[in-house]
């Protein structure tokens, strides 16, 4: 499979807030003759496909992928992999199929096990987003200038990699690649980590209290207003590297527990301007804004 400059058909299964953006993305920059939108509910679909997000929608998966050049799986975690193998079933030979979900180890190891999905599917994980859902928060520049990761395995056909590179790169994303488990491993750290620290602020402030929560707690809690469901497949999706990284923050928060305990103002800065100095890289390793 060659990697094309502008696709033919591209079938997004799962039309939210991901899947929804990569069909305005398409669609806005004319990469795609047409964009399929594949899920359950019909009515949501259409109101998708009024707002401009798709060309066409579906509720049968085997009839949305039947024409695919490539084929996007945006369904939660949990049933990715079987959204994979059965899009394989349906789609060309010559298709890529590639995904948008937030773990790779399992995705990766379901797909693999069945080596015709195999020979058409590049994990991958756009780290993009919001705390929002739904198609009707979808945002055709959602993608640009964010990374995206590609994580292939020794059973990846390099021609699949190529047109992955080239698909995701064609909506804006830089292109990252490392294997599934080292990507399970790092995004606990750089994403779930922060949603799970999130969703602890806000739980922790009492109601009565919130009045006075001003600017910090706004931002330090904003992703704690993510869908439940979402949130709580990709924990126990990654449960094991999620908890070694909780682990982390404990350690982090215990050392300045103690320094309070002690009132020792040299280790309660020094532990303030580490985290000082390792926002301050990040930072500087953002893209700038246009």
């Amino acid at each position: 499979m060659r990697v094309l400059d502008r696709f033919g058909t591209v079938a997004v299964v799962g039309v939210g807030l991901i899947g929804g953006s990569i069909g305005l993305a398409l669609r806005s920059r004319g990469l795609a003759s047409t964009v399929v939108g594949v899920g359950r509910d019909l009515q949501a679909l259409e109101q998708a496909r009024h707002r401009g997000v798709i060309d066409r929608a579906t509720t049968d998966l085997a009839q949305g992928v039947a024409e695919a050049d490539v084929v996007v799986v945006c369904t939660p975690v949990g049933r990715v992999a079987l959204d994979v193998r059965r899009a394989s079933e349906s789609a060309p030979k010559t298709a890529l199929i590639t995904d948008a979900g937030s773990t790779k180890r399992r995705i990766v190891e379901e797909v693999e096990k069945t080596p015709s999905a195999a020979e058409l599917f590049v994990g991958a994980h756009p780290l993009a987003g919001s705390e929002r859902s739904g198609s009707a928060f979808s945002k055709a520049d959602l993608f640009r200038d964010r990374v995206c990761v590609l994580t292939p395995t020794a059973k990846t056909p390099a021609s699949r990699l190529r047109a992955a590179r080239g698909f995701w790169s064609s909506l804006g994303c830089r292109i990252l690649e490392m294997g599934p488990v080292e990507h399970d491993e790092v995004v606990a750290y750089t994403s779930h980590l922060p949603h799970a620290l999130a969703a602890s602020l806000a739980a922790t402030v009492p109601v009565d209290w919130l009045p006075l929560a001003a600017g910090a707690f706004r931002d330090g809690s904003r992703v704690a207003g993510a869908d439940t469901e979402l949130w709580t497949a990709i924990f126990r999706e990654n449960r094991g590297p999620l908890m070694t990284a909780v682990g982390a923050l404990q350690d982090r928060l215990a050392t300045l527990k103690y320094a309070l305990m002690n009132d020792d103002e040299d280790a309660i800065r020094r532990w303030w301007d580490d985290a000082r100095t390792r926002r301050a890289l990040f930072e500087a390793q953002q893209p700038p804004e246009s």
